[in-house]
């Protein structure tokens, strides 16, 4: 279907009117992502009746900002205190954390700020463009497909675990045993509950989240006194306005990564189910993996920032294309605003295109706008905000354990949640300690349940017949892209330290 150039700038002009509830949003999504333990679908399931209240436009401009902004004020913890306020940006700590101890903290903030807010305005305008298109994608993928796409994502594991392998894997385990607590989906018997009620629907995401990231990072802040290592302390006071074009000459430099990496959290989005998380790790792998110095990730290398934030708000564009051409939830936020739409007497589906393109289009005109004040406002905070790392621990350790233990009471308001939390934290210190990757213990949180429900559902389809999942051409092509994401690495590995073994032995004979 052809939109025409003019009614694309009416919406334009339409959106741009509406910034009395854009900026309000995008203020309470950046506080809302900075928060562990917040995030938007409980925002905006307490304010539904908001939403519900007011027309319909200005209802979806309000979900449409703080959803996008959410993602960027997850970034904002997670490269200042390695403490991610959203699970799409646990990838982000790998690299950008290590920048912040390096007294680089304003760059790293203003790499995650311009990826957020250019890897968005790219989805989003690929989106509009590709809208009918997109949706029809969601349906190619089946149980089948997924089961490949989960084995692709638990395949991250290895990837992270490069350095250590054995003390990677051993976290991925971990990881997935943890994912394997409640219920059993087939027959009904509960699995490692050790009697607690609370545990029957699994491990909660967000406790283990901020136990495995908040709270033991926390505890590893007391044994120095300020995050940033004290000979780059004077660096990090020196803060400019010229790091700050610094920042963003680096996401320059990165372009094409930017919209690339956009584009995986594209297609994730539109999948039921994978998320922000997956698309961010997936990312952050292939980013490393195409690089020709994959050995700087993990040490504060800018593309280690880039890579995660694009690819968790190119999610933003992908999670609404099922939602208007399939009438499906891609996921919670996606369904609430599904709820938001049919309230207003909108019927989603094929036929919206023809009946209602403008309402359609009118969203993703709001998420461009969104995007375009994300780059004028929320950049040139970066320089202050990174002045949060010169407090002393001591000062902050007790209001960050403080305010993330609340917030793992806030998504279930279970007290149990709250010891949970503070128990992740003690097993995510001393695995921090003993150099095990708390990052793999989380893929094997949030990837465990989501494999075991995937394959299951495909084992009663086949009938128990292991064939089926390599059925199909498209699950058989992620199979292959997983078992290359798998070994690619280690033959790269293998082969310059052959080039490097030859070239030590030619200086020796020379």
């Amino acid at each position: 279907m052809d939109v025409p150039f003019g009614l694309l700038a009416e919406l334009f002009g339409r959106s741009l009117a509406l910034w009395w509830v854009i900026l309000p949003g995008m203020i309470l999504g950046t506080i809302v992502g900075i928060l562990p333990g917040f995030s938007a679908q409980n925002t905006l399931i307490i304010l539904l009746p908001l939403t519900l209240y007011i027309n319909i436009e200005a209802g979806m401009a309000f979900m449409i900002s703080l959803y996008c902004t959410t993602q960027l004020g997850g970034g904002i913890p997670a490269i200042l205190f390695n403490m991610p306020g959203e699970g799409g940006a646990a990838a982000t700590v790998l690299d950008g954390y290590p920048m912040t101890k390096k007294g680089q903290a304003q760059q790293a903030l203003v790499c995650c700020f311009a990826a957020s807010a250019f890897g968005g305005l790219v989805t989003t305008i690929i989106t509009m463009a590709m809208l009918p298109a997109l949706g029809k994608l969601g349906l190619y993928f089946r149980s089948v497909e997924m089961v490949a796409v989960m084995v692709f994502g638990l395949t991250l594991i290895a990837a992270i675990a490069a350095q250590d392998l054995l003390k990677g894997l051993i976290a991925g385990f971990f990881g997935l045993m943890i994912g394997a607590v409640g219920v059993d989906p087939v027959f009904g018997t509960p699995r490692a509950t050790f009697g607690f009620l609370e545990l029957y629907d699994g491990v909660p995401l967000i406790p283990a989240l901020i136990g495995l990231f908040a709270i033991s990072e926390a505890f590893v802040m007391l044994e120095s006194e300020t995050i940033v290592r004290k000979e780059d302390l004077k660096t990090a006071k020196q803060a400019r306005w010229a790091d700050t074009l610094e920042g963003l000459y680096i996401n320059a430099r990165y372009w094409w990564q930017t919209i690339w990496t956009s584009l995986i959290g594209l297609i994730i989005g539109i999948l039921p189910g994978a998320g922000a998380t997956v698309a961010a790790f997936l990312a952050y792998h292939y980013s490393k993996m195409l690089s020709k110095t994959p050995e700087l990730y993990g040490t504060g290398h800018p593309p280690g920032v880039i890579a995660p934030e694009s690819a968790n708000n190119g999610v933003t564009s992908g999670t609404l294309v099922p939602v208007f051409a399939l009438g499906i939830p891609g996921g919670t936020t996606g369904a609430i605003m599904m709820l938001v739409l049919t309230y207003h007497g909108v019927v989603l589906g094929p036929r919206l295109f023809i009946e209602r393109p403008d309402l359609v289009y009118s969203v993703y005109m709001q998420m461009l706008v969104c995007y375009i004040f994300m780059v004028l406002l929320i950049l040139p905070m970066a320089r202050y905000m990174s002045r949060v790392v010169w407090i002393p621990t001591k000062f902050l350790v007790p209001l960050i354990i403080s305010l993330v233990t609340i917030a793992a009471f806030s998504e279930r308001e279970y007290i149990f949640d709250m010891g949970l939390a503070l128990f992740f934290g003690v097993v995510g210190y001393l695995a921090r300690k003993g150099k095990y990757e708390v990052s793999a213990m989380l893929i094997g949180v949030i990837m465990g349940p989501l494999f075991e429900t995937y394959f299951l559902r495909s084992m009663r389809i086949g009938q128990g017949d292991l064939s089926i999942l390599f059925s199909s051409w498209l699950g058989n092509a992620i199979w292959i892209m997983a078992f290359a994401a798998l070994f690619l690495p280690f033959l790269r590995k293998r082969k310059k330290s052959g080039v490097l073994a030859q070239t030590v032995q030619a200086g020796h004979e020379s």
